[in-house]
């Protein structure tokens, strides 16, 4: 459970704001999607792969 101590006088918008940036953090809403429909392994790799490959290129330009 995911806990926001709201101080006195603070603005519930930047409460709300907080809640969601910790939300995000946690990554239950991406395992959410994930786990809706089945992945083989060996796609899951590939994927990771070709993820890895582009931040590569990415990171190679910079250098440059």
């Amino acid at each position: 459970m995911i806990v926001v101590p709201v101080k006195d006088g603070e603005n519930v918008e930047r409460a709300l704001k907080k809640l969601k940036r910790k939300f995000d953090k946690t990554g239950v809403l991406k395992e959410l999607r994930e786990r809706q429909k089945f992945t083989k392994k060996s796609v899951k790799r590939r994927e990771q792969v070709k993820k890895a490959i582009y931040i590569q290129k990415l990171k190679d330009q910079v250098d440059e």
